[in-house]
């Protein structure tokens, strides 16, 4: 476990992604623009209403005008690509660690002398150039993992001939293929679809899989490597990947030929309509089941298991917890704009109300200085993650997804994945997918 995660457990304040926010550029970029203005393009959707809220608070506290846009999913890259050219160009964006600031390096101004890069709680986890400042500060560290509803399971536990009496039980692959596998025979006897929601593989909303389940495998050929990037990926732990991949298609609410037609707010509606008792998502997802209508999860009842894969072990294993997410200012934009979207990023983490919506609204765990023990996020799933953060017995699982090649390799993974769980190709073809397109696209 870092640094960062043992301090973080210990400060906390919230869980999930920073998502939405994009500000309302005035005016031009000329060095009359003395007020300016904030323009955030936001990367996670099911944030979107939040972060308007929180522009339109800051307006009206400060008179700053801050402008929300956010991204449709899986289309980040490419909508800021279009945004950035335009005269009202985003001055407030985020990159998504080493790679994204290989991208973007001309367009990141330097936050090493900022007041929320020096608010970190580890100074290690920015971002920096070549040159050893700092580009890319992170603004929320989170957690992903199984999901599960605690309140089926007990009712699965109390059958006779169960095959396990406790979810303490479940701490390796194995055991959950038992108990998942059994508990899918029996789906009648415990009123659902499916033991797992339906793996979200449309286009665009396949990244459960593409990016986060992909983690593992990745993480995995790293530690065995000793190394922290890899021109050329041999995918030597895929078969783990394949054990859980196959679990959740075969024993979910739908036919595997039916996932390329799921989003993921198919999938996280079925859980919260008791339809499964599963379902891979992160803390962010909380918001989706709380707000669901008809939903009938209880907050108490939303645990979650790290994935297991079958890995060597894995008993030992904590959830996969990091961050994506770091935000930077368009250096390209007027001095007076920088300075207005600083000033914004600090009022998020120094700010009472600030603070405040990091925390309860969007769920955040901030890895910032600035938030005490009392300020800790309410929602159960950030409250598992912190947990497991606490746990010092267990390993958490770092996010390398970070060091992906490209959005290009990703897709393609997805669609393989795709075709894969619709029977329309091997393994040993989804495994080419994944080293080719990597080496390919490390390559460019």
């Amino acid at each position: 476990m870092s640094k960062f995660m043992k301090v973080a457990a210990a400060s906390v304040a919230a869980a999930a992604a920073l998502s939405t926010l994009a500000a309302c550029s005035s005016g031009s970029d000329s060095a009359d623009d003395t007020t300016g203005s904030v323009y955030y393009l936001n990367f996670k959707p099911e944030s979107d209403a939040t972060w308007h809220e929180i522009a339109k608070a800051y307006t009206e506290e400060t008179g700053v005008e801050v402008k929300v846009v956010t991204a449709a999913s899986g289309t980040y890259e490419q909508t800021l690509k279009s945004e950035i050219a335009k005269s009202d160009a985003p001055t407030l964006f985020q990159i998504n660690g080493p790679i994204g600031l290989k991208n973007w390096q001309d367009y990141t101004a330097d936050l090493t002398d900022t007041d929320f890069n020096k608010a970190l709680l580890d100074p290690s986890m920015a971002v920096k150039g070549e040159d050893g400042k700092v580009y890319g500060v992170p603004y929320v560290v989170e957690g992903y993992g199984i999901i599960y509803n605690q309140s089926i399971m007990d009712k699965y536990f109390a059958l006779s001939g169960a095959k396990a009496t406790s979810m303490e039980e479940i701490n390796n692959f194995a055991m959950l293929k038992t108990v998942v596998e059994d508990m899918q025979a029996r789906k009648d006897e415990l009123g659902i679809d499916g033991v797992f929601a339906s793996t979200s593989l449309k286009p665009g909303e396949d990244w459960r899989w593409q990016t986060h389940l992909a983690d593992l495998p990745v993480y995995f050929e790293y530690q065995d490597d000793g190394v922290d990037d890899k021109a050329e990926m041999t995918f030597s732990h895929g078969n783990e990947f394949k054990n859980i991949f196959d679990l959740y298609l075969q024993n979910s609410t739908i036919a595997p030929e039916l996932a390329s037609s799921k989003a993921v707010n198919d999938s996280m509606a079925e859980f919260a309509l008791g339809k499964a008792a599963m379902v891979q998502n992160g803390n962010w997802a909380y918001g989706q089941i709380s707000d669901i209508e008809g939903n009938t999860v209880k907050p108490e009842d939303v645990k979650m298991l790290p994935i297991y894969t079958g890995h060597k072990g894995e008993e030992t294993q904590g959830l996969n917890i990091g961050t994506e997410n770091f935000f930077s200012i368009n250096s390209k934009v007027s001095e007076a704009k920088q300075k207005a979207s600083i000033d914004f990023v600090n009022w998020l983490i120094n700010s009472e109300k600030g603070k405040k919506y990091m925390v309860e609204d969007l769920g955040f765990i901030p890895p910032f200085n600035t938030f005490t023990d009392a300020e800790q996020p309410a929602d159960p799933l950030a409250k598992e993650v912190v947990s497991y953060l606490s746990n010092t017995k267990l390993t958490t699982i770092p996010w390398v997804f970070t060091t992906f090649p490209s959005q290009t390799f990703k897709d393609d993974f997805g669609a393989a994945l795709s075709q894969y769980a619709a029977g329309q190709m091997d393994w040993d073809k989804v495994v080419e997918t994944f080293t080719t397109g990597w080496a390919a696209e490390k390559g460019a």
